[in-house]
């Protein structure tokens, strides 16, 4: 079975009949400062990031299978109240230690999200329809993590094809945020940012089609930078014809994530080649700065306070400060954007109904799959139209900035943090869900659409302990900036000593 694609190809005609028969969506389902080089990530206790953990088993201060050892106790230790593992691959895990490629990160153990191929381990798509499937190859960026040596215990979990801003699948069960385990972890990376967050590994695969890095990052307390498209390797085979989705990783360290990006990157010259010594940004930057959803949704109260304070900061390290409202229309774009995510959950629909062999149905896709079907089978006749409007929508998004002198965008990454668990569930009334999804998603996807890099960085929580990324945005090819702005936050506010409930130290 070829890779299947969060956003593949348009359906062809013959598959749209097949799914004008499916049932409206059912109404219930059960569902069982001052620093001016880089500095070291400091240790909560019995910790390392990925660079130092690689460093240890390289230099002999510790070796592949202790690590990969610590981190199975880890993963048993708190999966049971987090539930963020969709497969466990222990004893696979177990025979490589010590023995994967010399690469960067050497005998490090880590997770690949449930979306993506890594041949020896099932690929259920966060779906009940492939459960069991097993992939001949791994998809492309995992190839480029086996070879940079990681050891993978497992994946993580994923809503239903990533289509949905929570990780609840009906296939694996609701993941719970380390910090308050009533509470959504995000989606759709939601399980990686997870076992990031309970300190189980300390990086771990992610992807990000609409907000799939930076929500979960947001919601868990991480770090999650979102890669300008074709930075990294995302797709086997055809591009879909809008390309929204790319991968890269969710981690505690930024320097994980610059090392992992930086030896993984393509290189085919389109961008620079990522610098071999980030250090923490030392231009003074014009960002654009808004709390407001931008097509009019309602932002919390504890969301905008934390985002002023860290405008408030960015002022205090020398960065000026603007007001930013969009010159689009943030309403149409969420409209078209939608209407694109639901002809990619369309597709899903009819790839699963053929590898089952069973027509598409609530006993193989969930309600909010088919919901999303619905929409698209019902408004066809708009695609044409939507796709012209998106593929022009990185020039509108890049004179958007250009015309007003701003080099950055700084927004919250969610409209709130992490809501209770069922409020995004895939079963939850479909026009109901998506108010409360397009509210909670409210500032990601014209990154998705444009290409640019954007990431969250955990620089705030709310009174009541919960974390609340601030997603810093810029063009495509603007990804070293951003890690460079991300250092220098990192230096004046660490993250990593500040540890959730639920933790596996």
């Amino acid at each position: 079975m070829k890779h299947l694609t969060r956003r593949g190809i348009l359906m062809s005609g013959g598959a749209f009949a097949a799914l004008a028969a499916c049932s409206q969506t059912p109404a219930t389902l059960d569902a069982t400062p001052q620093a001016n080089t880089p500095a070291t990530p400091a240790k909560a206790s019995g910790w390392m990031d990925g660079t130092a953990m690689a460093a240890a088993i390289a230099s002999g201060e510790t070796t592949s299978l202790d690590q990969v050892n610590a981190a199975i106790a880890r993963a048993k230790s708190v999966n049971g109240q987090i539930n963020a593992i969709a497969t466990e691959i222990y004893e696979t895990a177990r025979a490589e230690a010590g023995n994967t490629p010399a690469g960067p990160f050497q005998g490090v153990p880590t997770f690949i999200k449930d979306l993506h191929d890594w041949k020896g381990a099932p690929t259920q798509y966060g779906s009940r329809a492939f459960k069991g499937h097993m992939p001949d190859s791994d998809a492309p960026l995992p190839a480029k993590w086996r070879a940079e040596g990681v050891v993978v215990l497992g994946k993580s979990t994923s809503p239903e094809m990533g289509l949905m801003a929570s990780t609840e699948p009906l296939v694996t069960g609701e993941t719970c945020n380390p910090w308050d385990t009533t509470r959504i972890v995000g989606g759709s990376s939601g399980g990686a940012a997870a076992l990031v967050a309970a300190r189980v590994v300390p990086f771990a695969h992610a992807s990000d089609g609409g907000g799939s890095i930076r929500i979960p990052a947001s919601t868990c307390g991480v770090f999650g930078l979102k890669p300008s498209r074709g930075q990294l390797p995302a797709h086997a085979g055809e591009s879909p014809p809008i390309d929204i989705s790319v991968q890269h990783a969710v981690t505690i360290s930024v320097r994980d994530s610059v090392n992992l990006f930086r030896d993984t990157q393509s290189n085919d010259g389109t961008f620079a080649p990522l610098a071999t010594n980030l250090q923490p940004l030392k231009r003074r930057l014009k960002i654009g700065f808004t709390t407001d959803a931008f097509a009019g949704s309602v932002v919390a109260p504890e969301t905008r306070a934390a985002l002023d304070d860290v405008a408030a900061l960015c002022e205090q390290l020398g960065h000026e400060i603007v007001p930013y409202a969009p010159t689009y229309s943030g309403q149409e774009f969420v409209d078209k954007f939608l209407l694109y995510w639901a002809a990619g959950a369309a597709e899903f629909a009819q790839q699963a109904s053929a590898y089952t062999g069973k027509p598409v149905g609530p006993d193989i896709v969930e309600p909010w799959t088919l919901g999303l079907t619905q929409m698209f089978m019902s408004r066809r006749d708009e695609m044409e139209s939507t796709l012209s409007w998106l593929k022009g929508f990185e020039s509108v998004y890049d004179a958007d900035l250009a015309d007003q002198g701003i080099d950055i965008l700084l927004t919250p990454t969610t409209g709130n943090p992490a809501v209770k668990l069922g409020e995004q569930a895939p079963t939850v009334p479909f026009d109901t869900l998506y108010e409360r999804v397009i509210t909670f998603a409210a500032f990601t996807a014209p990154m998705n659409v444009s290409g640019a890099a954007s990431m969250s960085v955990p620089l705030s929580w709310s009174p009541s302990g919960l974390p609340i990324g601030s997603m810093f945005s810029g063009k495509r090819g603007d990804d070293q900036l951003l890690f460079e702005l991300a250092l220098e936050l990192e230096a004046v506010r660490p993250w990593a000593d500040k540890l959730p409930g639920v933790v596996a130290l």
